[in-house]
């Protein structure tokens, strides 16, 4: 793998739309501390000034606590054209599962996974081969699948750690189809926003239109895709609403003008910056103000397309497809809204004042990594990986759904268990609890499930009891969790503490376990 060292990591921040003005809350510290000086150098005996120097040091170590985020995440990032190939045997060294610090979020974004009518009808029964690949992998290590997005080959999956996931909220998917006039679903993009603490953030994987000659027509596609897609939400209606956006894919550019020599002797010599400045998506980037609103990391590794399939050498085949980056992941922070326009005194004094408060819970994103993996030969591709960290200030920290399992559990007996809401939400009778064993997939794989209480939604604050009935219980013993998933939100919002459920006695007449059961013999 090639590891992209060099350089200092690229920063960005929600309080304005590049890394430099992540300085206007020191700015605005700076100010707060100059003032108590001047507080302190005209101090007299009286309680006016004491008052004064009083006022302004709270305001400076409030500043200090409220705009610089406490709670730092990781995120791990993937893109790859997948060529229609099965999934290699190992993704270990793609997931990079043993990296620290370890990895809080995985989002992953394929393009071209087989979608012929057979197997794409036989994909939508069960998860297709990717998918399972990737949920077996992460399961044992604790990450839960949040959800995915299809649209035939296009496929993006999202993967948080277990304690994550009741903070997860508001998950909705979106795609727009752009081959065939936008009949067809071969090209386009699928996205996929939530709210992470409170923060909204989207993701976006693209597979755009391939060959030279169309940088014109990629960046129409991209920004069509950018304009039309649409979720159900209030705050975040489009895309480019979100706080933060991720946009990765297969997006087609190409490397312009250069000879296939010189492409080749510059890869081999390393000196990859001869061919940066003709990268058509950087040539795009100077002339489109919308692609100017995103980031990416300096390309310091090779070209990932195009290779013959199970080696590191470029494709030699008659076509003789000139390397390019192809494969690319970048991101966007919300630019702030800009003062409007207005003659009127009372205005302009307004706009000021907008312009010079500070998110209050800012969001930061530094991008730690940005290379390619070339160990992986099953695709004409190579993929990419972006390692990103997400330094937030919590909107919250409580699950809007604390539950708790009551007594033993064990087959032999009907179990009780106790959810209460803590925060007032859009609940449902439509809601259900799922008994999960440790190491589950995702939402739907519970071992069973019961329906919250049917006849009345509850009140705040109010414990409702629930009975499982013993007949739906596992009848081997093992750790277990409960989740309580919201339709609404279309995700976990509230998990227990991991619990023992006991060998059944059922299990030992059954033959499923010898007599020596929970460390009795029977």
């Amino acid at each position: 793998m090639e590891d992209f060292n060099d350089g200092p990591r690229l920063r960005s921040d929600s309080m304005g739309s590049s890394a430099s003005q992540s300085s206007r809350s020191k700015t605005l510290l700076r100010q707060r501390l100059n003032q108590l000086l001047t507080c302190i150098e005209d101090m007299s005996s009286d309680d006016e000034a004491s008052e004064e120097v009083s006022r302004t040091l709270d305001e400076a170590f409030q500043l200090c606590g409220r705009y610089f985020p406490s709670d730092a995440f990781r995120l791990h990032m993937v893109t790859w054209n997948v060529a229609t190939a099965e999934p290699p045997e190992d993704v270990t060294s793609l997931l990079q599962l043993d990296v620290q610090p370890p990895t809080d979020l995985y989002v992953i974004g394929l393009q071209e996974v087989n979608a012929t009518p057979v197997r794409f009808i036989s994909d939508l029964l069960v998860e297709d081969s990717w998918s399972h690949l990737f949920m077996d992998t992460l399961a044992p290590r604790g990450f839960v699948k949040v959800t995915s997005v299809r649209m035939q080959g296009l496929l993006l999956l999202v993967f948080a750690k277990q304690a994550h996931l009741p903070f997860i909220r508001n998950i909705q998917t979106t795609y727009t189809r752009t081959g065939i006039f936008g009949y067809w679903g071969n090209k386009g993009g699928v996205s996929m926003r939530f709210s992470f603490y409170g923060h909204m953030v989207c993701f976006l994987n693209c597979h755009l239109m391939a060959h030279m000659n169309y940088a014109l027509q990629r960046v129409d596609e991209f920004e069509y895709i950018l304009d039309t897609q649409e979720f159900d939400i209030l705050d975040t209606p489009y895309v480019r609403d979100h706080k933060a956006l991720f946009c990765l894919g297969d997006l087609n550019f190409r490397i312009a003008d250069h000879g296939l020599h010189f492409l080749r002797s510059s890869i081999n010599s390393g000196r990859l910056h001869l061919l940066w400045e003709r990268d058509q998506l950087l040539m795009m980037k100077k002339k489109e103000p919308f692609l100017q609103e995103f980031e990416e990391g300096p390309l310091n590794f090779k070209p990932t397309y195009k290779f013959a399939r199970n080696s590191d050498t470029y494709d030699t085949s008659g076509k003789k497809r000139k390397p390019a980056w192809t494969d690319r992941i970048l991101w966007r922070i919300k630019p702030k809204t800009p003062p409007s326009e207005s003659n009127d005194d009372d205005d302009e004094k307004a706009s000021t004042s907008a312009d010079d408060e500070i998110d209050e819970y800012p969001l930061l994103v530094t991008q730690d990594k940005y290379t390619s993996d070339m160990s992986y030969g099953v695709s004409d591709h190579k993929p990419v990986i972006a390692t990103f960290s997400l330094e937030l200030r919590k909107h919250f920290d409580t699950p809007l759904v604390h539950i708790s399992p009551l007594g033993v559990w064990s087959a032999d007996q009907d179990a009780l268990l106790t959810y209460t809401v803590q925060e007032d939400f859009e609940s449902s009778t439509w809601d259900w609890i799922g008994l999960y064993k440790m190491g589950f997939k995702s939402a739907s794989d519970y071992e069973t499930f019961v329906w919250v209480r049917e006849d009345d939604l509850p009140e705040t604050n109010e414990v409702i009891q629930i009975s499982v009935d013993k007949n739906r219980i596992p009848l081997l013993g093992g750790q277990y969790v409960l989740g309580y998933f919201s339709t609404n939100m279309q995700s976990i919002i509230g998990l227990s503490a991991d619990f023992q459920i006991l060998e059944s006695k059922r299990a030992v007449m059954e033959g499923l376990v010898p007599e020596n059961v929970n460390g009795l013999n029977k």
